[in-house]
């Protein structure tokens, strides 16, 4: 189906069973650590699934295509990016599998019901009020700083909304991964899987993503690294896998 696009917009090809988005080069743009993070979850066959601050809602239509779940919800708060996510959905003919839910998830829990998914994935704001440089768009700000929410606000609303035994994916930033798992197990949310994701192999890792279940055992299994490029812009294999290239 096509749509209409507005002033700034235009689509991008998702190399994955034809997929596009609509993206703005006025709004923050999906990355790399997205797109990580949907070859990293994984939603079961049937699977009700939630991606909570989905902007243009590129990991719920990624997961659409990599995973058998049967139904995807994003949530987000910005109206510009929900508008592009819904009208993405209609490009794609996935209105029958995945809902675009404008909302705060400071209050996810009034807009579903408890216990309400299997799977819930985020890629939320990095850093703190003191990290870098904010920037002077709101919205382009808000993507990268926590203003209009906090790690504890997305785990929270995720042990809330997470079936027991249910499966909570979240890509984050290396630095701040002693607060994430003490977060995640303040709301019964245990880390069970992680992987650091290494931009070379003899550089730090920029990226963690982490796999916790809500009322899971305390065990955690640490994946082999994940190294993104092999040379100066050249993939590693695993990586142009992900992306479907």
């Amino acid at each position: 189906m096509e749509v209409e696009l507005k002033d700034g917009e235009h689509l991008d090809d998702l190399y994955r069973n034809g997929l596009r988005i609509i993206q703005s080069a006025h709004l923050f743009r999906f990355g790399m650590d997205a797109v990580l993070l949907s070859g990293f979850a994984q939603v079961k066959d049937g699977g009700q699934a939630l991606d909570l601050g989905t902007g243009t809602g590129i990991i719920p239509i990624l997961l659409s295509a990599k995973t058998p779940g049967r139904h995807f919800t994003g949530l987000e708060i910005s109206e510009a990016s929900a508008d592009m996510a819904a009208r993405s959905v209609l490009l794609n003919d996935l209105s029958d599998r995945i809902d675009i839910v404008k909302g705060d998830i400071k209050e996810a829990d009034a807009l579903f019901a408890p216990a309400s998914f299997d799977t819930i994935t985020s890629n939320p704001p990095y850093l703190q009020g003191s990290h870098g440089l904010l920037n002077p768009d709101l919205e382009k700000a808000a993507a990268r700083h926590e203003i209009l929410c906090t790690l504890e606000d997305v785990v929270r609303a995720a042990a809330k909304l997470l079936v027991p035994g249910g499966h909570f994916y979240m890509v984050h930033r290396p630095f701040r991964l002693a607060e994430i798992i003490c977060v995640l197990s303040q709301y019964r949310l245990e880390p069970k899987r992680m992987r650091l994701v290494y931009p070379y192999v003899d550089k730090e890792p920029n990226m963690v993503l982490i796999e916790a279940v809500r009322g899971g055992r305390a065990r955690m299994t640490v994946e082999k690294p994940l190294i993104v490029y092999d040379r100066p812009g050249v993939y590693n294999r695993e990586i142009t896998e992900i992306y479907g290239y």
